[in-house]
């Protein structure tokens, strides 16, 4: 029986490599000496297994050839850009696409008896080219937040929500192009029916999109960094951030636990941050202590003489008639200002608020150096203690409630 040949293609680059394949299985199929009905399966499982090593064969030599290549060009060039961007995770992505262009171009010569496999396994490899580009596409985008060398700079946080967006917006469309590529419908009719759907998408997706705009508001008007301090006013949230992204804010507390927070949450309600604060000269205290109102007098001249004898206040403070919570107040002054850890150059004030049924309230406001939360927390500590054991010295008693009160 004569063999039924293969169709010739066109002479041209591609069409002389497809040509010189169509011959080697020819002579294959001749120098078995097969006949018959199985021809035509020889030929298809031939084909199948040379169009598989091929693609295996470009794979192979995209990622052990022209990978390393590419490396040493980018490692030789004096812009940094293509070291971020061309790095070995995105080429080997590249390489991923290279065997299924070999296999959408052979499929025509392997399957060309067979048109209904063949557009199968067209849309298929198709299907796969696009989510094979997607990846690529997306393995770029994830390397372009690293173009600033400083992760926490507000530059690098407006990048990384500009590429998490760019990304949804590829995985979007690359969706709509698979879709199209399995209906067989064009991506720009799908588009177009999108638009009628508008508002049902956007009832459905609404927290997630109000999400994204809270994420871009959030780094865009620099409202919070990496690093950064915050707190929100219910105690719910108290630690430094972590990481932002469009969709949650990672911070870590001060307990070690790690609290994820919507962009919204923030955007929408009220939070403290204490970057400024931080970076600052000093770091503010601002204790109130009631004292009993009817240990308040006039210091006699008993009272006068102790404090002086002691060094507690100076002779001319003593003159006239002088109320002992008011040389309390001088003398704490006094001794706030004499502190190392008090930073002098911002306020320093001892004020009375108005007398409640706890107490009359003395108000201690000043700034300590150290910003840090355990020396604060020991200075502060230090300073309310002195108050409460030198308050005695001045006739003064702390205000205590029983507790069954």
């Amino acid at each position: 029986m004569q063999i039924t040949m293969l169709p010739k293609l066109p002479h041209h680059l591609l069409n002389d490599v497809l040509e010189q394949i169509r011959i080697f299985v020819e002579n294959v199929i001749l120098s078995l000496g097969v006949h018959g009905h199985a021809v035509p399966v020889l030929r298809h499982v031939l084909l199948t297994v040379v169009a598989l090593l091929l693609a295996l064969v470009a794979e192979l030599i995209c990622r052990y050839v022209f990978v390393p290549l590419i490396l040493k060009i980018v490692k030789r060039t004096e812009a940094k850009w293509d070291d971020v961007i061309f790095d070995y995770k995105v080429l080997k992505i590249a390489c991923r696409i290279v065997p299924a262009l070999v296999i959408w171009k052979l499929m025509p010569l392997v399957f060309y008896q067979i048109p209904v496999v063949q557009e199968a396994l067209a849309r298929l490899t198709a299907v796969y080219l696009t989510i094979a580009t997607t990846q690529l596409a997306v393995g770029i985008i994830d390397r372009l937040r690293y173009l600033n060398t400083k992760p926490s700079s507000s530059k690098s946080q407006y990048l990384k929500s500009f590429c998490g967006v760019l990304k949804i917006l590829t995985i979007f469309i690359a969706a709509i192009v698979v879709v199209g590529i399995l209906i067989n419908r064009s991506p720009m009719t799908l588009l177009a029916g999108l638009g009628a759907t508008s508002a049902i998408l956007m009832l459905v997706f609404k927290d997630t999109i109000d999400g994204l705009v809270a994420g871009v508001r959030l780094t865009s008007n620099e409202m919070i960094h990496i690093g950064d301090w915050i707190t929100m006013p219910d105690g719910s949230l108290d630690g430094t951030v972590q990481d932002i992204t469009l969709t949650t804010v990672k911070v870590k507390q001060s307990d070690n636990s790690i609290a994820t927070v919507s962009p919204l949450t923030l955007v929408n309600g009220t939070f403290l941050n204490w970057k400024d604060m931080l970076e600052g000269g000093g770091r503010r205290v601002k204790k109130v202590v009631y004292f009993d109102v009817r240990s308040i007098r006039i210091a006699d001249d008993d009272l006068k003489k102790s404090l002086l004898e002691k060094g507690y206040v100076k002779e001319n403070e003593l003159k006239g008639s002088v109320i002992n919570v008011g040389l309390f107040r001088h003398y704490m002054e006094h001794y706030l200002s004499k502190r190392e850890d008090v930073n002098p150059k911002m306020p320093l004030l001892l004020r009375q608020l108005d007398a409640t049924q706890a107490g009359v309230p003395i108000e201690f406001y000043f700034f300590l150096s150290n910003k840090d939360w355990i020396p604060y927390e020991h200075s502060t500590s230090d300073i309310l203690e002195h108050v409460y054991a030198y308050a005695h010295e001045f006739g003064l008693i702390i205000y205590e409630q029983n507790p069954q009160q």
